[in-house]
């Protein structure tokens, strides 16, 4: 082995390492990290900072931010565009800077997506202590703030000493590589020690590749799972993220044109299978479609690909009543796919597909089943086709707004949501194209994603058409990153819908007995309630003096104009639209568990609280 070193700081072998390593699957080689993003202060400026400075954007590119949680949902946006393959950093400073990170790594990590994470710290050296933005613990000297990162972050170093860096940097690159353990990963990095020198050996800037690897499923249980499904009078497919990170939609497609059984997606899994495929049902669970849960609650066997299982799937374990209901989940992870006492076929989705498909050559579904689910599929578009039914010189209501973005839209444009009530309208309602246009963030929910995410896919997909979709509610959020949008010539389309105030909450505290208390943005009453007048904001003014392009529509046909409009432009563009409030959505196709006050002495709490005890008794553990 080579003796031969480089003398750099601790920042600067950091990024040179970081430009040199590589992921690989199915022979397909990329950037694992691809690119940097950074807001600098004193605890990163003289150390990171300086070796971005000098490394150059040809060795490490830096994008710069507003915010640091919105840069982590951009490299959140950026991984799961690129099927997680290639991810991006993160730097900070100390304090402030660093805690900002703390969301968006568990919006991370929740989902299973990776970015790395670098936010500066105190002095190793306690030389200058305590400093500015330092938290002193009285009884624990070595707890720093960036300590918030460890339940959130997948793997968690703090760098002490410049030699330090070399197996934590491994490590790091480990974790973000594995399909299985993936999500945020920190490296803590004290001021001084970024700017401290050491004799790196030359082996640490050497070239490493990362295989993503695609484990089989064992064959005893391939054999079980083959069994089951063959048995199986009813069986049903939930499709999750793990699908489209594993790239699997066309083994799925292959199984399912072969076996008849019918595809149900959650938030991540939807775009699995086309819309207009005969065995796609669309969304399940809470938000999902009539004929989808139809079809779930009297489902005989549930076959998970690369699903959580969140209780918005399972509708907080009331959905799957079928009496003898068992489960099949293929999953990568072991920890999910024992989830509901379920036969685990532990693999990678494509892999485990194909597997599957295999095995169960020469089986399909009886034809009155498959004749079934169709009808439900018929029945359930012409929902989809009233709710975006509108004049075109009305007022649209929300679900309107996505009728006129689904006539505009391409088979290749991303779309991308994550709170408010648009995921339960894009759930039951959007018709997926491709397997990477339904892009919502529901793991995690996090109001503010959407915007920052748009720049990330776009980062990750040059010429991709992007709609970052927003109501008033999370537009308040975190516009910040506009203004990144605009510096970088990053076309991203917003459509911002005004509905004054958190509309989804807003039901469901109607709903829970909470009479929509604290969700409207409203003057004060004389009564001291917010339900006064709507508030006189212009989110449009705001977005034109972040730079956008703004475009105002009043009607659907405005709407429509302004949605072409949009996408043709060169230039990050706001659509924006106050939309009647009419519900034009279908309801809930299944319950959700939001505990109701036990005891309360208004009357909508009490009726609610009687209609939720009807809902537990349901629920069902599933062993």
């Amino acid at each position: 082995m080579s003796t031969t070193t480089r003398r750099l700081t601790t920042a600067q072998a950091l990024v040179r390492f970081l430009s040199a390593q590589y992921s690989e699957r199915d022979g397909v080689r990329h950037r694992l990290i691809a690119g940097t993003w950074g807001i600098f202060g004193h605890g990163n400026v003289a150390g990171i900072g300086q070796a971005l400075l000098e490394a150059g954007e040809d060795t490490m590119p830096f994008h710069q931010g507003r915010n640091e949680q919105s840069m982590v949902h951009a490299a959140v946006g950026y991984a799961r565009q690129r099927s997680r393959l290639s991810a991006q950093a993160v730097t900070t400073s100390i304090g402030p800077g660093a805690t900002n990170l703390v969301t968006g790594a568990a919006l991370a990590t929740i989902n299973r997506l990776p970015v790395l994470l670098l936010p500066g710290d105190y002095f190793a050296t306690r030389s200058a202590d305590p400093l500015l933005q330092q938290l002193e613990h009285p009884v624990e000297a070595d707890v720093s703030v960036n300590d918030t990162l460890r339940p959130v972050s997948r793997y968690f170093d703090r760098i002490t000493r410049p030699e330090m860096l070399i197996p934590a940097a491994l490590n790091a690159m480990r974790v973000l590589a594995d399909p299985a353990d993936t999500g945020a990963v920190t490296l803590s990095l004290p001021q001084d020690v970024q700017a401290e020198a050491y004799d790196w050996p030359e082996e640490f800037f050497a070239e490493r590749v990362w295989r993503v690897r695609r484990p089989a499923p064992d064959p005893l249980e391939l054999a079980d799972a083959v069994r089951a499904i063959r048995a199986a009078e009813r069986p049903l497919i939930v499709a999750g993220g793990g699908a489209h990170h594993s790239e699997a939609e066309e083994a799925l497609k292959a199984l399912v044109d072969a076996t008849g059984i019918p595809v149900a997606s959650t938030q991540a899994g939807k775009g699995s299978l086309r819309h207009d495929h005969p065995a796609d049902l669309g969304g399940i669970g809470h938000t999902g479609t009539a004929v989808c849960d139809d079809i779930a609650r009297t489902a005989d066997l549930i076959i998970g690909v690369g699903t959580r299982y969140t209780d918005f799937t399972t509708a907080s374990n009331t959905l799957f009543q079928q009496p003898g209901v068992r489960f099949v989940n293929l999953n990568i992870t072991a920890f999910d796919a024992h989830k509901l006492a379920a036969r685990p076929l532990i693999a990678d989705a494509r892999t485990g597909l194909e597997a599957l498909a295999e095995g169960l050559s020469g089986h399909r579904v009886d034809s009155a089943y498959e004749a079934e689910y169709r009808a439900g599929k018929a029945r359930w578009e012409e929902v989809v086709e009233a709710a975006y039914r509108a004049e075109d010189s009305a007022v649209p209501t929300q679900t309107q707004v996505l009728g006129a973005l689904d006539a505009v839209v391409g088979d290749d444009d991303v779309v991308i949501n994550a709170a408010g009530s648009l995921p339960g309208d894009l759930h039951k309602l959007w018709r997926a194209r491709g397997p990477r246009q339904y892009h919502l963030e529901y793991g995690y929910s996090c109001m503010g994603y959407e915007i920052p995410a748009g720049i990330g896919v776009q980062q990750a997909a040059p010429g991709t058409p992007v709609w970052s979709l927003v109501g008033d509610g999370t537009y308040l959020m975190m516009p910040t990153e506009i203004v990144t949008a605009v510096q970088e010539g990053l076309p991203v389309n917003l459509v911002l819908i005004q509905n004054h105030g958190y509309a989804s909450i807003g039901g469901l505290s109607e709903e829970v007995g909470g009479e929509r208390f604290g969700t409207a943005y409203r003057y004060r009453a004389a009564d001291g309630t917010f339900s006064g007048a709507p508030l006189p904001v212009d989110l449009a003014a705001n977005a034109a003096s972040l730079g956008m392009d703004v475009i105002r529509a009043k009607t659907v046909r405005e709407l429509r104009d302004a949605l072409a409009a949009a996408r043709a432009s060169d230039r990050p563009t706001c659509v924006y639209v106050e939309t009647d409030p009419t519900p034009t959505a279908p309801p809930a196709e299944a319950w959700w568990d939001v505990p109701v006050a036990e005891v309360a002495s208004r009357d909508a709490a009490s009726a609610a609280r009687e209609r939720y005890d009807g809902h537990v008794a349901a629920r069902r553990r599933h062993l």
